[in-house]
Parts: C-alpha cells; structure tokens; sequence
C-alpha cells in the first residue's frame, strides 16, 4: 500500500511509521510552535511611520497577499491534500500545518492592527490589482479540481491531478512566491527597520521551510510509488508550471515596487525569484533554468536551512517549544 489512498478505515495505526520523513517533519513542527503576541510589535510603529511612502506600499502590499493566501493554502490542505493520503504520520503533519496556516494568517492580522494600515484597501488589493489577482486565479484553478470535482485518485489522471495541485501550492506558492515576499519584508531588518516585525517573520519562514520540505517529499514519494507517472510530458507540463509563476511573480514584483526603495527594487526581487525556482527545479530532479545567483545572500540561512538564528535581535528566533525534540533548541525567555 503506498501513500494515496481514500479509505476512512485505513491509516488509524500510527506505528509503525512507514514515512519516517513525515513522522520527523512532525516531531520538528511540534517542537517549533509559537504564537504571534509574543513579540511587541508595537515597538516597530516608529519605524513604520518614518518609513516612505513605497516603504509602507510594500509592506501593506505584501500584508493584502499573504493574508487570504494564507487562508487558501488551508483550503488546498484540507480538500487537495489530506483525504487522498492514507499514512497516519503525514495526517499528523498535515494537521499541524493546517494550524500553522492559521497561526500565519492571524499573525498578519496582528500586523494590520498593530500598524497604521487601511484594512480595507489592504483586503481588497489581492481582487484590485490584476498582478495579485492573476496568480489567485492561478491556484484557485487547481484546487477547483479537487473542490468541484470527484478526483479519482485510482486513475493516471487523477494521481497527475494531485501532483499539480501540490506543485502550485507548495513548491510554487510556499516554496517561491511566499519566500519572495519573505525577502522583501525581511529586507527592512537589513537596514535596521521593523526588527521585531523581522523576527515574526523569521518563525513563519521557519513553519514555511518545514511545509516546503514536506510537500517536495510528498511529491517525490508518489512519483517513486506510481513509476507511471514519470512520462517526458508530464515533467515538461510541470516545469512549465513553474516558469509560468516565474513570469507571474515578475509582473506581481513590478506593482509591489514600481519605483524601488533603498537597496531593492523589482529586478534585484525577480532575480532571487529565479534563482528559487532554480533550486525548486533542482529538489524536484530538473535541471536550473535561469542560472543565476543569489542576490539576498543574508536569505541564505532561511531559504536553505530549518534553523534560523537571528544574530541581530536579542531574542534567539531558532528556540523551540519541546527542547526534547532536537538537540540544540533553546526556550526562548
């Protein structure tokens, strides 16, 4: 039996795990639990009313996507993920990720309140302005499938059907177009802003790395179980959903920063999005397409490792709830 499957009485045995990846990403999930309120943002609000006028643009921009797609990715969890898998451990991921998607999304609410943003101009912008909005339509298309539709996970189709779904949500929704928007808000740290905002960011990103781990792993367990679904024309139709998000993230990058602010504009933005997609492309067992460096080298730490220390705040970002649950986590105070 592998890991598809739909059956309500399968998967109620725990042990023996069969994924141990899954159990693992678990354990590590658990460990890593936080809540929004325990760091002051309002300490951040002086930075963000010095900031220009593209400054406070940018995060509010990046506020009006994060929000409802937080909320989306929960709906594809819940309706194109978890009821066509059958291992135990991955449910249990599944569910803790669910929650962490929450945790997300009220954090970013936390943010709305906390700063002097327009609400309803930030909750609108994701339907107002086209470039937000097309790469909505994007993954909205997918999950409609699964949603609307009866999947039939037995069939070539379906199992297709499932693999693009987890493609447009983790590895080009979590795993590029969020991670570009996580640099951009980290970037105000860079320059000594919004450091407290900064180290919230730090523990979404560290949930986010743990998503992305689980869905390339997912993705690589189904094509090992199901050798049918390795055709020359699938793999070319998944690539292509990349660059397509590629092309759709540079436009997106253009109205998040049409004129540029200190240290970063679209072009610096856009050539770290390639460079994700590149390693996106690689653990997914393509060649890199674009062949570019990483501009946001101070990325590095978040984008390629699950343990974020942040050297410029007091407070350790890298603690863990459970210090049990792997060596070296510290209980922040």
């Amino acid at each position: 039996m592998g890991i598809l499957g739909t059956g309500i009485a399968e998967g109620l045995l725990l042990k023996p795990v069969r994924y141990k990846w899954a159990m693992d990403l678990y354990d590590q999930a658990v460990a890593n639990t936080w809540f929004p309120n325990e760091i002051q943002l309002g300490e951040d609000i002086a930075d963000f009313k010095k900031m220009t006028d593209e400054e406070r643009h940018a995060i509010t921009f990046l506020m009006s996507y994060f929000n409802p797609n937080e909320l989306l990715v929960n709906k594809a969890l819940a309706f194109g993920v978890y009821p066509y898998i059958n291992a135990p451990e991955a449910h249990l991921y599944l569910a803790k990720q669910m929650w962490e998607e929450a945790n997300h999304c009220m954090s970013f609410e936390y943010v709305l309140e906390t700063f002097p943003i327009d609400r309803n101009e930030a909750y609108n912008a994701h339907v107002d302005i086209p470039s937000m909005a097309r790469k909505e339509e994007f993954e909205v298309a997918f999950i409609k499938r699964m949603t609307e539709q009866t999947l039939d996970i037995t069939t070539t189709e379906g199992k297709q059907d499932f693999i693009r779904n987890l493609v447009a949500y983790n590895v080009i929704l979590e795993g590029i177009w969020f991670y570009s928007g996580f640099m951009v808000a980290l970037s105000f740290r860079q320059r000594n802003l919004l450091r407290n905002f900064g180290s919230l960011m730090d523990w979404v990103v560290r949930d986010e790395s743990l998503h992305l781990k689980f869905g390339i792993n997912l993705i690589l367990t189904v094509l090992d179980e199901n050798p049918e679904l390795q055709t020359p024309e699938f793999a070319a139709e998944i690539k292509k959903m990349i660059t397509d998000a590629v092309a759709m993230e540079e436009e997106y990058n253009n109205d998040l920063l049409p004129g540029g602010i200190l240290g970063l504009n679209a072009s610096y933005i856009n050539q770290y999005v390639k460079y994700l997609a590149d390693r996106r492309l690689e653990e997914l067992g393509f060649d890199p397409e674009y062949n570019v460096t990483n501009p946001a080298k101070w990325m590095a730490t978040a984008n390629d490792t699950l343990q974020l220390v942040n050297f410029f705040e007091s407070t350790n970002t890298s603690y863990e709830s459970n210090a049990s649950a792997s060596s070296g986590g510290t209980k922040k105070e």
